[in-house]
């Protein structure tokens, strides 16, 4: 714990994304590694973990969003099915390292919903530990070179958009977050639903931010935090030596990999600006494949068309989570 929380610390301060999953992830990778004690996380706790981020991205989706799409929904669609295709033949490549198998390297590339990979990657028998690095790889260096690119290629204008309010905590919200954590494990577990905890509390969550008792409400951050530390511990946990190194040896293919996706998704927001006659920058936004924060924060502080990014990332982000046991499922039946 003292490890989780130092490193969490200092991981926030230097503005790392989702500093307390990477917090959690590297105290457990520590005390793994500096310790013959093996502790096993109850799984209970991982549960937990997993219905926190489902219900985070349930509460994010905005129904009247989607449905200001209008016209442009066959596009959007479109669009994002081709960037979830270009990510999952393109992270093939990783195959060609030992041990990392087909499913591991699908869930480790795939374009979008990085925390819903990396909480659901163990349940749908991929190695959580190269999805989880890679994954926050692709994050870590979309959001280094989206600035640069909104201001050299689209020529961007940080503070012409008036920003978004921080909603904070409310007994609404804390509300809310408990009945879509316990509803949605409950939820997910009747309907026999693959990673029941995180797709449960996704949909119980989408379903309740339609009320209008919870409208424009969403998972408090520090309820987020507990998700993530729980999440990041459990993968952390898990790694040895042996691991390391080759994840080690993954990277370099991994960096190239990324590129590839993030040159395609690119191409793809060409094509959607084409499509719909929204901005090129806008499209661009639309189409990045992860960092939806940071690209929700780039479109409102550059004046962008809020609404359009959103719905545009929120359908890839449930076309992922959504599709992510049927890819499983598909890549082991042809490996048997």
């Amino acid at each position: 714990m003292a490890l989780v929380a130092g490193l969490s610390v200092v991981l926030t301060l230097v503005g790392s994304p989702t500093p307390l999953l990477f917090g959690g992830l590297l105290g457990g990778l520590v005390f793994a590694l500096g310790t013959p004690r093996e502790v096993a996380v109850p799984r209970w706790s991982f549960t937990t973990g997993q219905a926190i981020i489902g219900a985070t991205i349930g509460s994010m989706v905005a129904w009247g969003t989607l449905v200001d799409l209008g016209a442009d929904w066959p596009a959007v669609v479109l669009i994002s099915v081709a960037t979830l295709v270009l990510s999952v033949i393109a992270g093939q490549a990783l195959r060609l390292h030992r041990g990392v198998s087909a499913v591991t390297a699908s869930f480790s590339t795939v374009a979008g919903g990085a925390s819903g990979m990396t909480a659901i990657a163990q349940d749908m028998g991929a190695d959580d530990r190269v999805v989880t690095v890679v994954q926050y790889l692709r994050v870590l260096i979309i959001l280094l070179a989206m600035p640069t690119v909104a201001s050299t290629v689209f020529d961007a204008e940080a503070g012409s958009g008036s920003g978004s309010a921080d909603p904070g905590t409310t007994l609404a919200a804390v509300s809310f977050s408990v009945v879509a954590v316990v509803a949605g494990v409950v939820a997910g577990r009747l309907l026999h639903l693959p990673s029941p905890a995180l797709l449960g509390a996704l949909l119980v969550a989408a379903g309740l931010a339609a009320l209008p008792a919870f409208d424009d409400v969403v998972v408090p951050t520090w309820i987020q935090g507990v998700g993530y530390v729980l999440i990041g511990v459990q993968v952390g946990l898990r790694f040895t030596a042996r691991s390391l190194r080759m994840i080690g040896r993954v990277l370099p293919t991994a960096v190239l990999v990324i590129a590839v996706i993030v040159a395609g998704s690119a191409a793809c927001g060409v094509l959607l600006a084409q499509l719909t006659g929204v901005s090129r920058l806008d499209a661009y936004l639309a189409t990045t494949p992860g960092g939806l924060y940071a690209v929700l924060a780039t479109s409102a502080d550059t004046g962008g068309n809020v609404t359009f990014v959103t719905a545009a990332q929120l359908i890839r982000l449930l076309l992922v989570l959504l599709a992510a046991p049927l890819i499983a499922s598909w890549l082991t039946g042809r490996r048997r």
